[in-house]
């Protein structure tokens, strides 16, 4: 097995990895709706990682061909997804939170 295979499946299980511990977040939020113990600073600041990566991820594509960085804009495309559903959520609790 070659260092491109191997960067290839490493780079795929990476990025399942992270989808599966980012998505269980995601659902919990959009069904409980309960936003009280996530940091929103924090949380912001993952959101920006993942927008950074979905580029770096597009920029390899686009300059050494899909299968070098396709991982990482599948990955951070979905993370990116799940994070604007838990901001929207978080930044709606917070609103109607200081309102009443």
């Amino acid at each position: 097995m070659g260092n491109n295979m191997l960067y290839v499946i490493i780079g795929w299980l990476g990025s399942i990895s992270l989808i599966l511990g980012y998505l269980p977040q995601a659902i919990q939020t959009i069904r409980t709706r309960q936003t009280d113990g996530i940091s929103l600073p924090g949380f912001c600041m993952m959101a920006v990682g993942s927008v950074c990566f979905m580029s770096q991820g597009l920029m390899l594509c686009i300059e050494q061909g899909i299968s070098t960085g396709i991982f990482f804009f599948i990955t951070n495309f979905i993370t990116g997804i799940c994070a604007v559903i838990i901001f929207a959520i978080k930044m709606h609790n917070d609103y109607f939170k200081k309102k009443s």
